[in-house]
Parts: structure tokens; sequence; C-alpha cells
């Protein structure tokens, strides 16, 4: 009912200006339908049954002389998927940048309703909260109950699209719905979503702006024409009256006009229909090649590549710039405790006999862990000596992991003995606590006074004293505890730089070792972090415990109180070692990219993630490098700021450049009404990157420094955007569109990357565990990032080149064939009178060329995908528009006219005076139009044949076939018995028998094809000596060498760094109050009430396997060791 009245109740006027706040009442729904808030059903489809036609309509006519093409456009299938979220009892969709736990807690009074319905029911707080906006990590609201107000803010609220971890089932009170018919959509995941439009490629613009053009040259070759026939009856048309007597009132005047119309329908071949015909198919064909292509198929999630759409293809073979989210895109999302450093010791690595460092591959020893009962069966390690140095009671090594096993905020769920799964906030906490659990330290339960642990077999309780819990300036977190035998210990762990600022000074040589074997974790692109304890004495400990509960209860300067405490506590600490964890990215990252750039492909990062874990990233993926001149930090908290950080570096890496941006104003588009702006590539020495926050990037993003930030950004060879909203990534990416001219794509995984994904010119959606939003609103999808080098280098290379070739053949192909035409229009008194039979006219297109030329168009490569990727370079043609241009398209009209004037008078001036050999004429119209049109043919399929870099049996059925069929076809409309049964239809009776047994005929084909085919060849050939282009040289290459074999398998190189990953769990707020407060082991019974939440197994930790680094083999994978779905980080998703 509520859908019902407020659609009736926009439908009849009563619409209403801009929210300012919105007010909700509980259990009143008259009260909330007075305000005529949506409901909350979603609408993503581009079209309803009313807009279709229309929109349709208008979108295919932005394609001239497309008219006919209506009836090919179907309904895109989005409203089967509305329908599917729309209908669902819970909303299950996986969303957002992590999938990690997040903590969300109702207020207490509401929480104490518990599940009891009738309570419920009664339940009568109201609600005023700020209006609908896209912020997805702010809200401000409050809730007012009894006559009390109670503040609500972001960890109060679950947005749409979340799924529930660790709770059975919540209830809540929906304060935006999903789609609001006037201002539009109200949830923060929809105002995220962005618009969704219709995707052209630059091709299709072009093509508009020359149909254009062939209007106004079809225009002007009929009104000469036209004034030709005129001149020519004024002057000439009374010799023939006498036999060719005008009709009453036609005067030369008339005559011109009609003719002039006349020549319209003659010429009109040079647009012709077979154009858009051919080119969907071309498409549809390239789009069938991704949803075959096996090397894009992920075995392990049964996925393969799909083209989402079939209209963008050769949009692939031009991508200037990739804008990649990070979490689940680049990275698998699984954290895997790698090395670890544990007094002055390495462990980690393996050596030989000769101490050289050896590969860990798939099939190196992994540590055997069935002594432990308790230890994670998908833990892999390979170094057994820490194993050993556990196991002999090491003292230093069994410290180490029982600091791992008590110092986190992890909570444990074992549903069967033995069964254990971690719920942690971070994937990357929960991997050191696994860790400690396969090394016989297995944390297994915890209450707000304890911790229970199992050590080595043996089970021991601690007592919990204090949480010093984590926070962005700390940056460390701390626990203090006593053992069984009644020893306080403080164990802390955090980023390395600030823990080693509290150590006692006797660890000094130890520090030094650390900090070697930190700068190598770092050097690997492992995230890192610092491990210390402190032994407490009972006196100290309680009087600190009672300050630490005056200024935990004090109404004014709590925090910073607290603060004072903690570094009171956390100083003189003694140093255990450190920890190494790698987030695993997605296998063939590091070469992907590597590939991409070496194609001249500048990818940006936009993620949700923090600074430091997407420096991380940058760092594993090669995208940042210690040999880079400098990394610029742009994190200023005020516009001035950000302007001041942007210029310096702008001014450190071009010191030369002017101070405002070189910006070229063109016009472009249909009429040439578009009006656009370009800012121009500026060049630096070196290479340079760009690490800018979300709260910056809000400020640069404003018109007054949008020009700033994207000149400094792509002067960069690297650009990282991190905790950016979905909006700012859709906004990034408008900016380049804006102003770079260049063709962008955008790839994500989750549904906080749909908006960027529709803001694109290409959108790519992987299907991984962030769910399907980001596959849904693509145009491409497949299940892992290292395929998007063989979409673009390979069939998006090679659907560019294969539309360029069909559409200059086609252009060439057919103003030939209408430029004859006009030639003979001199010679027959302008009379409108065809240059070839009528037949030929019409089976041209339709049979002789029109499957040879879609055989080139479908099969054609210049190289083949293992060329492809070991020459990048061949991309590069694409961006620049190299194959197809107006330049290209005026020198095919060219070429054109000088073919056309060879093929007509050539076989003109062969047929003028010729006899035949027993001495009788063969100098009529009829075998003029044979000859014409069989040369026509010839040059044509000869053009074809040079054009062809790679010959099929289909290429050679079609260009044989066609050709074969042209003879056969003329012979048999030419003949006797034809003329007999039909004889005003196929007037050209004996024609063909007649002229085509005489040699010189033959010889007048032959001359014709040289002339037409010899200065292409030679002009191609002097450009090939001269200039060559990368794709001549490639093409050489490949003649001289055999076929690449697949790069050998090699180790990473190591690095040394100076720069280390601050640490390595979550950036934000702990859990520290949580754990301590008794709410997180609140369980209710459950009463007798309908399921409201269908439970799910729980999936372990992670997939703890090492990370390899391996070259892209471009063949058919085979899926030799099975592995599980990651999903343990289950968290409450926002």
């Amino acid at each position: 009912m509520g859908s019902v009245a407020s659609f009736f109740g926009q439908l009849f006027g009563q619409q209403k200006g801009p929210e300012e706040e919105r007010f909700l009442r509980a259990n009143d729904r008259t009260f909330n339908l007075s305000y005529l808030y949506d409901n909350n059903a979603i609408k993503t489809s581009k079209y309803n049954v009313f807009t279709f036609l229309p929109l349709n309509l208008f979108e295919q006519f932005r394609r001239l002389a497309n008219a006919y093409f209506l009836f090919l456009m179907a309904l895109q299938n989005r409203h089967k998927s509305d329908r599917q979220v729309n209908n669902r009892i819970v909303s299950v969709l996986i969303d957002g940048e992590e999938t990690n736990l997040k903590v969300k807690q109702a207020l207490t009074v509401t929480g104490e309703l518990g599940d009891r319905i009738d309570e419920l029911a009664g339940f009568n707080g109201e609600v005023r909260c700020e209006p609908p906006n896209n912020r997805l990590d702010k809200f401000k609201g409050t809730m007012t109950l009894n006559g009390q107000t109670y503040s609500l803010d972001n960890d109060k609220v679950l947005l749409r699209g979340c799924t529930l971890r660790n709770s059975e089932w919540c209830f809540g009170m929906v304060v935006f719905a999903a789609q609001t018919q006037h201002i539009g959509p109200d949830t923060k995941l929809m105002q995220n979503s962005g618009k969704t439009v219709f995707k052209r490629t630059s091709i299709d613009h072009l093509m508009n702006v020359l149909v254009l053009c062939i209007f106004g040259i079809l225009a002007s070759m009929c009104a000469v024409l036209a004034i030709g026939n005129a001149v020519w009856e004024v002057n000439e048309g009374s010799v023939f009256e006498v036999f060719l007597p005008r009709d009453e009132g036609v005067d030369a005047a008339l005559s011109s006009f009609l003719s002039f119309w006349s020549y319209i329908i003659i010429l009109n071949t040079m647009v012709p229909i077979s154009l858009y015909v051919s080119v969907e198919i071309i498409r549809l064909g390239n789009s069938f090649y991704i949803d075959w292509d096996r090397k894009m198929y992920y075995p392990k999630s049964d996925t393969p590549a799909q083209a989402r759409t079939t209209t963008l293809n050769e949009e692939l073979g031009q991508i200037k710039y990739i804008f990649s989210d990070k979490t689940g895109t680049l990275t698998q999302n699984i954290m895997t405790f790698n090395k670890c450093s544990i007094n002055k010791k390495a462990y980690g690595e393996l050596f030989d006999f000769t101490g050289q460092r050896v590969e860990i591959t798939e099939k190196t020893e992994k540590v055997d862990f069935s002594w432990n009962e308790l230890a994670d069966p998908k833990f892999i390690f390979h170094d057994h000596s820490l194993v050993e140095a556990v196991r002999e009671g090491d003292p230093e090594v069994q410290a180490f992991f029982r600091l791992l096993a008590l110092c986190h905020t992890v909570m444990p769920e074992e549903k069967k003995e033995g069964e254990l799964y971690y719920q942690a906030q971070s994937p990357d906490e929960g991997a050191l606590v696994t860790a400690a659990r396969n090394f016989g330290f297995v944390f297994r339960s915890r209450t707000p006074e304890s911790i229970t642990a199992w050590e080595m077999g043996k089970q021991v309780t601690y007592e919990l004293l204090a949480v010093l819990d984590f926070n962005n300036v700390r940056k460390r977190m701390s626990v203090i505890v006593r053992n069984p035998e009644g020893k306080l210990t403080l164990y802390c762990k955090g980023a390395d730089t600030i823990i080693f600022e509290r150590l006692h000074p006797s660890c000094k040589k130890l520090t030094e070792v650390t900090i070697s074997h930190l700068n190598e974790y770092a050097g690997d692109g492992l995230r890192t972090l610092a491990l210390a304890y402190k032994d407490l004495d009972d006196s100290y400990m309680d009087d600190w415990r009672r300050r630490h509960h005056e200024a935990s209860t004090a109404m004014d300067g709590r925090e910073e109180r607290l603060d004072e405490l903690y570094e009171e506590i956390e100083k003189d600490l003694q140093l255990l070692g450190a920890t190494a964890v790698e987030d695993k990215l997605q296998d063939g990252v590091p070469q992907t990219i590597e590939q991409l750039a070496k194609a001249d492909i500048k990818i940006w990062v936009l993620t949700g993630d923090k600074q430091e874990t997407a420096e991380n990233i940058g760092y594993s993926c090669n995208m940042l490098r210690e040999e880079m001149k400098e990394i610029f930090i742009v994190a200023a908290n005020t516009a001035e700021g950000v302007k001041e950080e942007l210029q310096n570096a702008r001014r450190k890496m071009c010191p030369g450049a002017a101070e405002e941006p070189s910006v070229t104003v063109s016009r472009a588009g249909l009429f040439w009404l578009q009006k656009t702006q370009t800012v121009q590539d500026e060049k630096v020495d070196g290479d340079y990157a760009l690490v800018i926050n979300g709260h910056s990037l809000a400020f640069a993003l404003e018109k007054d420094l949008q020009l700033e930030l994207l000149r400094t950004a792509c002067m960069c060879q690297t650009v990282i955007c991190c905790r950016v909203t979905p909006l700012q990534k859709a906004q990034v990416v408008q900016l380049v569109k804006k102003y770079k001219q260049a063709v962008t794509l955008a790839i994500g995984d989750g549904a906080n990357d749909v908006s960027m994904i529709k803001a694109a010119h290409i959108g790519v959606g992987i299907s991984g565990q962030e769910g399907m939003q980001a596959v849904l609103s693509s145009d491409y999808s497949f299940a892992q990032f290292r395929y998007l080098q063989r979409l673009l280098l390979v069939h998006g290379r090679w659907s560019y080149l294969r539309m360029c070739k069909f559409l200059q053949y086609f252009f060439y192909k057919n103003f030939t064939f209408t430029f004859v035409h006009f030639w003979y229009a001199f010679f027959c008194g302008f009379s409108a009178q065809t240059v070839y039979d009528e037949w030929f006219i019409t089976l041209y297109n339709l049979v002789y060329t029109a499957l040879p030329v879609l055989g080139m168009s479908l099969f054609d490569q210049d190289v083949n995908d293992r060329w492809s990727f070991q020459y990048p370079q061949l991309y590069t043609p694409g961006q620049l528009n190299m194959y197809f241009s107006k330049k290209a398209f005026v020198r095919c009209m060219v070429k054109s006219c000088y073919s056309s004037l060879v093929l007509f008078f050539i076989p003109f001036a062969a047929m003028r005076d010729t006899v035949r050999d027993d001495g009788k004429d063969i100098a009529d119209y009829q075998s003029f139009a044979l000859l014409a049109q069989t040369c026509l043919l010839l040059v044509m399929k000869i053009q074809l044949c040079l054009d062809t870099n790679y010959w099929t049996a289909m290429n050679q059925f079609f260009v044989w076939g066609s050709l074969a069929a042209y003879f056969a076809i003329t012979f048999t409309m030419y003949s006797n018995g034809m003329f007999l049964i039909f004889t005003s239809t196929f007037p050209f009776i004996g024609t063909a028998r007649n002229s085509l047994n005489q040699p010189n005929v033959w010889l007048t084909m032959f001359l014709t094809s040289l002339l037409c085919i010899l200065p292409v060849v030679a002009f191609r050939f002097l450009l090939i000596q001269i200039r060559p282009t990368i794709n001549d040289k490639v093409r050489h290459k490949v003649r001289k060498e055999a076929l690449p074999a697949p790069a050998p398998r090699r180790p990473p190189a190591r690095r040394i760094s100076t720069r280390r990953s601050g640490y390595a769990f979550s950036h934000t707020q702990g859990y520290g109050e949580l754990v301590t407060s008794r709410r997180f082991l609140l369980k209710l019974p459950l009463r007798g009430r309908q399921i409201m939440f269908t439970p799910k197994d729980s999936s372990p930790l992670a997939e703890n396997q090492p990370q390899h680094y391996r070259t892209i083999k471009e063949e058919e994978q085979e899926d030799t060791q099975s592995t599980s779905t990651a999903g343990g980080m289950q968290g409450l998703k926002c």
C-alpha cells in the first residue's frame, strides 16, 4: 500500500522540494506515508515499457542512415535482475571494498528490546536524520524515545547490501528506501551507483561525421551532373529530339532537376545499408570470440569471459587509461603469514647448501602440522626450522607466538570440537592469529575478563586486565594479561617505527638486525609490524588501573587522559621480533600491469582502502618502485593545502612548465556542434608517482583545482587514489574523459565500483567474492585481473584492426563502384544511365563482395596472440587512431578516385574501336558494361588479398567462391534460356560468351588490374622501407624467427627497501571496547517465529598458500590442485 500511495501521490501532483531533513516514526505507517517517501524497490534498467521505444529510437537515430536498424535493438535484460533483488526476503548483496568484519552496535535502549515481538510492535521512537546523500562513511541523526534524545551515527546504521555476520537476527527501521521518483535513489548504494548511459565507440562518432561528409559529396556530385545535364540539353539535346522526342512541358531546367534526383538514386551506393549490417555482424562475431576464449576461462570458479555488449569491441583496442579497484580486483583479499624475524633470526625463506636463496613453489615440501590437532589444514609454511624451534621450547620463539595468540581482538567460533573459525576485523589480523594457532599457540575462546589458549597442547587461561585499543594516531594495540602463575605482562604489536621508539635501550642490537630483516620484507612488498612485551609488577598495575578507571569515567578530556596513560605504560618494551604478511595478489597481476605499461596504457588505482594498504599493493604490483625519483603524497585537509601540494609536485617534475595548463579548444561531433577541451601532455624526466587521499581528492575535484589535479597526475607514471567514495571514482574517470579525449576503461568487482564502470568508455566486471553488482553493470566480465591483458592486447587490438580494415576496404570498394558512374555520365549525355548491368548492381554488395570482406573482418590478424604479448607496443597505434581517421578516409577517397578513373577509361578506350577475331564489332554498351564490372570485381578481389594478413580456409572459400559465383551467375543470366523465359529482365543475351572468349578482353582486365594495384604495392613497399610501423617491424621478425615460447618461470627479484609497511592490521578503531563490554557474548534464545535469515556454512579464514608470481602462459589452464573459497573474514559488510 505504501508504494501505491506514493505512486499516486506523485502522479497527481503531490510533489515536494529537496529534502532538508528526514522524519520517521516507528510503527506508524500513516504518519510516514504522509511524507511520500518511496518504497524499497530498486531500478537499474535503462528502459521501462513506456520509454523503451522513444529512447531507443533516439539512440538509433544518433547513427545517421540507421533508421532501418530499430527492429534489431532489444531491450536490455535488466528488469529480471531488478525483480530478483526486489523480491528477496532478505537482501544478501555483498557490497563494498572489503569483506572484513565491521562492528555495528544498536543503542542500549533499543538493544534491550531483544527479539520480543510484542515490545517491538509497541516501539514508537522517532528518527530525525540528514536527507539522502552519497557519503558512505557518515550519518547524522537522532532518535527520540520517551522524551529522551539519543545520537545516531554511522556505527548504528546498516547500509543496503550488507551481509549479517556473527548475529542470527536483527530488527531495524528503514530510513532510506531504494528509489525515489522525483529526486532519484535514496539509499547510499544507489546514490553512488551512477546513471546508466548509452555507450558508443569513437568509430561510431567518427562514422556519423563521415556519413554527413559523404552526403555532402553525394549532393555535390549530383549537382554537377544535373548542371551538366542542363548544359547538354541546351547544346546537344535538340539533335536527339528526332528519335527521342521530349515529353510535353519538359524543358532543360526540368530535365536537370529530374536528373539530380535520378543520380541521387544511382549514386546512393556511397552509403549502403550493408555497411551498418556488416558492422554489427563483425562486432557480434568478435564478441563470440571473447565468450569462447578458453584462455580467459577460470576453472576454479567455472567462470568464462563474457562480452555483455556487442557494440564496443573495437574500443578495446584504443584504451589509454585504466582505472582499477584494488581489493578483489588486484588482490584476492587473502592474507598469508609469510615470514618473521625472531631474536635476530629470519624465518620463512629456504636456502640450498651453498647458501643461495631457493624459490618456493607449489612443489616445495611443506611443513607438517599433523602434530597439532587444532592446526588449520589450509595454513602453509615451508621453513621447517621455525617449527623445530617452537617444539624444542625456544623461549623467544614461544613468546613470539604467545603474543600473536593473545594480543588481538579476534572473535572465535567453534561449531564442532576442534573446528575453529576466526572472525577478524581485518584479514591480516586473522592471518597472524592463525599462524600462532598452527605453531602450537591456539587462541580458543575469550570472555570479558579472560583469554583461553592452548599452548603446545596444554590449556592456559589468562586473566585479561586491559585492552589498549588501536586507533589511527597510536598505530598499535596492547593487552595486559596475568598468566596462571600470577605474572603480569603487557603484549604490544604495531607499526615498527612506533614500537622502536618505545623500546628499552638494551634492545639496540636486536633492533638493528630486525630493521635489516624488515627492509628485506618491505622489498618483497610484504606488510610488516613489530612485536614487543613488558613485564609489570602488581603494585604499579594496581595504581595504573585505578587511574585508568578515573580517566575512562571522566566527563572532560577523557581521550587525552587515556592516551597519556597508554603512553606511560607502553614504554621500555622488550623487542620480540617482527612479522611479514602478504596481501595475496591475484595470479599474474604484476606481469599484467607490466605488459599494459609497455603498451603505453596508464593505470590508476582508485580504492576505498587506506593509504598504507594501497601503497603496499602498489609496491607488490611494481606500480611503485624504490628507483622512482619521488612519490608524492597529497593529504592536505584544505583546498589551499591541496593546491599547494599539487603545484609543488608539478614544479618538481617539470620545473620549466608554465603555471597555467595548455588547453586546446576544438570542435567535434555531428555538425561540429560539440566543444571539446584537451589538456596537453607534458614531458617529465624520470618516473614519479602520486598518492592522494579521499578527503584531499574531494578538494582537488572542485572546478578550480580540476585541471591542476589532472595535469599533475598525468605527469606521473602511477596514480593511486585511496579512501575514495564510489562517486569520487566516477568523477575521476569523467575528469580524464573530459580533458584528455582518451578512451578509458574501469575495472572492479564490487557494488561500489558500479558508478566508475558506468562512467568509463568500457566497464569490466570481475566476478569474485564481492558479488555480482559490478558484473551486472559491466560491458565485459571475467574472473581474474590477468585476463585483462588478453582482452586488450589480443581481442581488443584484433577487433580494432579488423574494424578499421573493414571500413577502409568497404569505403574503397563502394566509392570506386560509384565514381565509375560519375565518369560515365560525361559520356552518356548525363542521362542517369547506369554503367553496369542492373543485376550486377543488385548483387555487388549482397553476394559478390559481402562474404569476402566479412571473412577478412572476422578472421584477420596481423600477428598471433603469442607475438601480441611478446610486443605489447603493437597496441599503441590504436590509441593514436592510426588505422582509421578522417585523414585515412580522405586517402581512401583519393585512392578510389584514381581506381575509378582507371576502371572506366582503360576499358572504355580498349573497347572503343575493338573488333572480334572474326572482324565483327564488339564495342557495344553491353560488352563494355560486362568488361567494366568484371575489371572492378577483379581489382576488388586483388585488393582484398593484399589487405589480408592471415589466411584461413574460410577466407579462401569466400574469395574464390564469390569470384566463381560471379562468373556462374553472369553466364547464367546472359544465356539464351534466361532471355527466352524472362526477355525484359535479362536483356544481355550472349554478351558473356561473346566477350569473354576474346584475348584482348582478358588483356584489358590484366592491364586495368595492374594499373590499379601497382601503385598501391609500390607505395606500401616504399613506406615500409622509409617509415616502417611497429606492425611492419614485428611482422618482418615473425617471418624470420620461430614462434616465441612462453617466458621461463623465474623467482621475483629481491629488493632491499628502507620503506616499510607501518602495520599489518586494520587502520580503523579496534574492538577493544566491545571485547571488554560483555555485550558480544549476549545470545538471546530464539522463539518460534519465521526464519528471517538462512544460515550459511562458515568458511575458513583464508587460503593460506604462498603467492608465486609466474609468467602468464597462453595455454589452456589445468586446475591441478583444488582450493577452497576464501571467505573466513566474515564481517558485517557496509
